[in-house]
């Protein structure tokens, strides 16, 4: 875990893969929630009230276990309320990178297709209108642009124009374009680089304005995995 900005209301993180935002039953190993709680104690009585004080102390948004990238995260109770707005409000503009299964037919475009849980399997999240019935299903936009494409990959730029979990891989899953090594919605055959062991999406960058007025833009490169996978592709 890397610390790449500080300021008296916020930290801005380079989450590695592999790490998960908080605990859970099915989560082990170090969390981020374990490292801010080392290195920024404060933020320990940070977010929404709960017994014993917040679970997910200064968390505003999350990142997928194995999806690595920028994260920011409140220091204190006044921007924990003012970062959830801005999210709430989609005036957090969010930039991804992803490697894909196969070339969409269009260079750019916009994935509009409402997602929800899967009926069989609550853990899991699907298009209404897809293979698998699917229950509260929501609103969700995703804007894509192919960067590069070869050896029956792509390099999409993707923009989430909503915030609903597992977002951009079910939405790329159900154009029949699921992120390189995704099993989880890409199937146990979905293509994966040799060497890639891990869903290949990355957040790359945010920008949003805090305070109002003073904008501010965060980007980390993607890590050595997904490096060395475009490499060996593009």
């Amino acid at each position: 875990m890397e610390t790449i900005y500080s300021d008296k209301d916020i930290i801005v993180l380079a989450k590695p893969p592999g790490v998960a935002v908080h605990g859970g039953l099915s989560v082990s190993g170090p969390t981020v929630v374990d490292f801010l709680l080392k290195e920024f104690p404060e933020v320990r009585g940070v977010g929404e009230p709960s017994a014993g004080g917040p679970s997910r102390p200064g968390i505003v948004h999350r990142l997928d276990k194995d999806t690595s990238g920028v994260m920011v995260v409140a220091r204190n109770q006044k921007s924990f309320a003012a970062l959830k707005d801005l999210f709430q409000r989609r005036l957090v503009e969010k930039t991804y990178r992803a490697i894909v299964c196969g070339v969409p037919k269009e260079r750019r475009g916009i994935i509009d297709l409402q997602i929800g849980r899967v009926a069989k399997n609550p853990l899991k999240r699907g298009v209404a209108g897809g293979r698998s019935s699917v229950r509260g299903a929501r609103p969700a936009r995703t804007a894509y642009r192919v960067l590069k494409s070869g050896a029956g990959y792509s390099l999409l730029e993707l923009k989430p124009q909503t915030g609903r979990m597992h977002q951009l891989r079910v939405h790329l899953a159900a154009i029949s374009h699921p992120v390189a090594c995704d099993k989880k919605y890409g199937g146990k055959n979905v293509c994966c680089p040799p060497g890639a062991d891990r869903q290949l999406l990355h957040a790359r960058s945010l920008s949003f304005s805090f305070p109002e007025g003073r904008r501010l833009r965060f980007e980390v490169e993607p890590p050595e995995d997904f490096a060395l996978a475009a490499g060996k592709i593009f």
